[in-house]
């Protein structure tokens, strides 16, 4: 039985509010509910992302017009991790605690599964924020909009990296103890293509609608630049674990989003 589009289109704006439910903090009133929307809603994982960034971005537009470049940068990256509920930074924390050291895949997976925080999450979670912070402050030399679009790029596409990543890579985890057990599964390749839409359209939109930034080219190069971050820490937990977890997936998008601000601060430089 064929779908209507209507119905169709409907559906999928219901998986962006369970995305949306998911990744934020922000209430999202849902009639009903079935697990399998979960899995569903990745390929959507993007847009959310990109509304995160936005919001990210307001802050620091308005915030730069009281205060200096740093304090508007930092009140920016705040607001994020306050409507994601600092997700996942946190899943970066864990993943530099279970394989910052020599750990065998089973104890690299139990240290991850700790709440306490270890001299290795701590390290890396504190020089990625560093580091964005200091990249997203050399954009703000550029232009604070150029800035903001570099915050959008950053969230959108960090978060179609983690889906592809989802996609390549088996669970690593106990299936049946996973937090969110229907993303236990891979993605799968229409979430992976659509989540990769999502992303190379927020990236040709960005790259010709920002005034004062580098040229289109330099924001594909960017978001290029996240994808192979992303493919570098897969090749890493296929080795270390044989799989992915929720909490690697969260340093995924950390990174792969520090690798935008990056790229974007080293085109601004070059001019």
């Amino acid at each position: 039985m064929s779908v209507s589009p209507w119905r169709s289109a409907l559906h999928e704006a219901r998986l962006v509010g369970v995305a949306l439910q998911f990744l934020t903090r922000v209430p999202v009133p849902l009639h009903g509910f079935d697990p399998q929307w979960l899995q569903a809603s990745v390929r959507h994982f993007p847009l959310v992302g990109a509304l995160v960034g936005a919001c990210g971005g307001a802050v620091l537009w308005a915030a730069a017009m009281v205060w200096p470049a740093l304090v508007a940068v930092l009140l920016s990256m705040a607001a994020t991790a306050w409507i994601t509920g600092a997700f996942h930074e946190d899943g970066l924390a864990d993943t530099c605690d279970g394989l910052g050291g020599t750990a065998a895949r089973e104890r690299a997976l139990a240290i991850m599964k700790d709440s306490r925080l270890g001299s290795y999450g701590a390290l890396g979670l504190g020089l990625t924020l560093a580091l964005k912070a200091a990249a997203l402050a050399s954009l703000m030399a550029a232009s604070p909009i150029m800035a903001a679009a570099a915050s959008v790029l950053g969230h959108g596409v960090s978060r179609a990296c983690a889906v592809a990543v989802l996609a390549a890579l088996p669970y690593a985890g106990d299936v049946a103890h996973a937090k969110a057990r229907p993303l236990a599964r891979p993605a799968g390749a229409r979430a992976a293509a659509i989540a990769g839409a999502w992303a190379l359209g927020l990236t040709a939109l960005l790259g010709t609608a920002s005034p004062g930034a580098p040229a289109p080219l330099r924001w594909w190069l960017a978001s290029a630049g996240a994808l192979a971050v992303a493919g570098a820490c897969a090749r890493w937990f296929r080795r270390r674990l044989g799989g992915c977890t929720g909490d690697t997936l969260g340093a995924v998008q950390q990174w792969s989003e520090l690798a935008v601000y990056l790229a974007l601060a080293a085109a601004a430089l070059d001019g």
